[in-house]
This record gives C-alpha cells, sequence and structure tokens, in this order.
C-alpha cells in the first residue's frame, strides 16, 4: 500500500477495510481479519490495526463476538427511488 504521509495510517486502513465490507468483499456476518492479519497486510501496528477494528465497529459496520472475533455487519437497505 502506497501512504499518504498527511493522513494517519489508521485513516488510511479504515477507508480500504470499510470499501472492502461496503462492496461485499467481506460480506454480512463473516469474520473479518483479526488485528495480526491486519498488521500482516498492512505493515502497521497492532495498536493501529486495533484502531482500525474499533473504528469499524463504531461506524455500525462491523460487529464483535467476544472471543471470537469481529464480522462485518449487515448494511442497511438502499430506498428505493
Amino acid at each position: 500500500m502506497k501512504w499518504e504521509p498527511e493522513i494517519p495510517r489508521w485513516k488510511q486502513v479504515y477507508a480500504v477495510m470499510s470499501e472492502r465490507v461496503v462492496d461485499g468483499t467481506y460480506p454480512p456476518g463473516e469474520r473479518l481479519p483479526s488485528a495480526m492479519a491486519i498488521c500482516d497486510e498492512f505493515g502497521i501496528s497492532q495498536v493501529t490495526a486495533k484502531r482500525v477494528l474499533t473504528e469499524l465497529r463504531q461506524a455500525g459496520l462491523a460487529y464483535m463476538e467476544p472471543g471470537i472475533g469481529t464480522f462485518a455487519s449487515p448494511l442497511p437497505e438502499a430506498p428505493n427511488s
């Protein structure tokens, strides 16, 4: 990944991970990569990876099952126009 120096890394990784939830790469109910797997994929610290997972949960894009992991949340249906 090419890093933008003026944007915090957690925000850049969050943007990638949230896009994967929205575009269905991680379908609803699928377990997201662990903090360690995110560290390995993006070359970031575990603290940064945990921040990304926390932000995904706070945004409603993921939920945690204690002792199991973090999972992609079902996305709201788009209103019919």
